[in-house]
């Protein structure tokens, strides 16, 4: 047994959603004893760091449910079947902002909430931009209004908490530290 695993001995789905399937695991810990675990599976998502020519990030506000608010945030988009990351980053960087890159670099993956979630994000930096032929083509039930700002703007909406979520706080200081590092 690896260090600290807890070894699955029963699991049961309860639910399958669109975006999320939840499901309970009975577990044996460590020491011998059991318990249960409610876990989240998600398919991933990505993240896109979309950088203007004149250095403002491309971020997108929308209402997110589960906090009852808009938030500003870096565009974003769950891993549909069979679709290599890459790919999702420019239809979602497309469909949201209307923007598309000539150059799209990984920057890092990670767990957005491992203590219950098996989501992860892949981060990439979208370069070369320019508007696509079809302007920003958002689902039937995503409406998205497009910011460009500063990372000084950025920062302030950091501290206001219009930007409250992990993947943005992050490209903020991504972009930060990358526009230190080119002058």
């Amino acid at each position: 047994m690896k260090k600290f695993e807890e070894k699955t001995i029963h699991s049961e789905r309860l639910y399958e959603g669109k975006v999320i399937n939840l499901k309970v695991d009975d577990v044996t810990l460590p020491n011998g004893k059991q318990s249960k675990r409610e876990l989240i599976e998600h398919p991933g998502a990505v993240a896109v760091i979309a950088l203007t020519g004149d250095k403002k990030i491309i971020m997108v506000e929308q209402y997110r449910k589960a906090l009852e608010r808009s938030l500003v945030e870096i565009p974003a988009g769950k891993l549909e079947p069979g679709e290599a990351p890459e790919y999702t980053a420019m239809r979602e960087l497309e469909e949201e902002t209307g923007y598309s890159a000539d150059k799209l670099e990984k920057v890092i993956s990670f767990s957005t909430s491992p203590g219950f979630a098996d989501e992860v994000v892949h981060v990439f930096f979208a370069s070369g931009l320019h508007r696509a032929e079809n302007g920003a083509v958002t689902d039937e039930d995503e409406f998205v209004e497009l910011l460009e700002v500063t990372v000084e703007e950025a920062q302030g909406l950091i501290e206001n908490e219009r930007i409250f979520d992990a993947k943005t706080a992050y490209a903020v200081q991504w972009v930060k530290n990358y526009l230190s590092d080119k002058n």
